[in-house]
């Protein structure tokens, strides 16, 4: 699990056989897993990262004031209590018991607790440094049986589709939220977004997955081959793909809820400065 680049919305039809637990079980994954020190150290450069967004899009032509209205919409909408609630409801969903009782085991054990450490340390590089990691600027060292272990690793931990679905679903959700609250029917909007979110797919897949193995081989550079083959083992163990698959439900569910209280935010700042003219 790295930064924000574990996010996807998964059905939970897989393990419908299964009940989920209750949230108070989930909240003790969240706090083993550290999502929320992950998640918040992430939240800072989201107001420009949205304002960017809006910024290069030459159809929408946005002015100053709108453009400030972006950054507020999404100061207010990317909040880690925005997040939480969702976060860790969809947790619980997409968990059962067996699976918390391997994975407490796991995160709690010594290579569990510097796994989330090194989780940890990573979500709080600056963006410069992690943008050196992922062009190769930065490299940690490696041998080729290293290269291999980390190529397994961004496979089982589903990191490149993960990463894409991020950008994919935070279109959505800030098109559909501010449809919202600007008072338009966000269906054919959703039904847009969505359309062009799967027409880039394949190609930000294909342009993501080198980056984010370099990325995972800094993360955990002090992990020992051992530890790697040991963390691979719990990870594709059936306990190890269903936390795998509840933690990105998580991280999905948190920040679809953002980008839509974003989206919501900035419909009713555009609707009153529409307004105000």
């Amino acid at each position: 699990m790295i930064r924000f680049a574990l996010l996807m919305l998964l059905s939970t039809a897989v393990y419908a056989a299964q009940p989920a637990v209750d949230i108070e079980t989930a909240a003790a994954i969240y706090q083993d897993a550290a999502i929320r020190e992950q998640v918040r150290a992430s939240l800072g450069v989201m107001p420009a990262h949205v304002r960017q967004m809006f910024s290069a899009d030459a159809s929408a032509r946005l002015s100053d004031q709108q453009l400030n209205a972006v950054t507020a919409a999404a100061e207010r909408g990317f909040r880690i209590d925005v997040f939480e609630a969702p976060a860790l409801n969809a947790l619980a969903a997409n968990l059962d018991a067996a699976t918390v009782k391997k994975t407490e085991v796991f995160l709690r054990s010594d290579l569990g607790r510097r796994m989330v450490a090194a989780d940890v340390a990573s979500a709080n590089l600056d963006e410069p440094q992690i943008d050196k990691i992922m062009k190769g600027d930065i490299v940690a060292p490696s041998t080729p049986q290293r290269d291999v272990l980390f190529g397994k690793l961004e496979r089982a931990s589903r990191s490149t589709e993960s990463t894409v679905q991020i950008f994919i679903s935070m279109g959505q959700a800030v098109a559909i939220g501010t449809a919202v609250g600007a008072g338009r029917d966000p269906a054919s909007i959703e039904e847009s977004a969505r359309k062009s979110g799967e027409a880039s797919r394949t190609g930000l897949e294909q342009g993501l997955r080198e980056p984010l193995r370099r990325y995972l081989a800094y993360s955990y550079r002090d992990l020992s081959d051992a530890d790697l083959k040991r963390l691979l083992a719990f990870l594709e163990s059936p306990a190890g793909k269903r936390y795998v698959s509840a933690y990105i439900a998580s991280l999905g569910a948190g920040y679809d809820a953002m980008g839509r209280r974003c989206g919501e935010q900035l419909g009713d700042s555009l609707r009153e400065l529409a307004q105000a003219q």
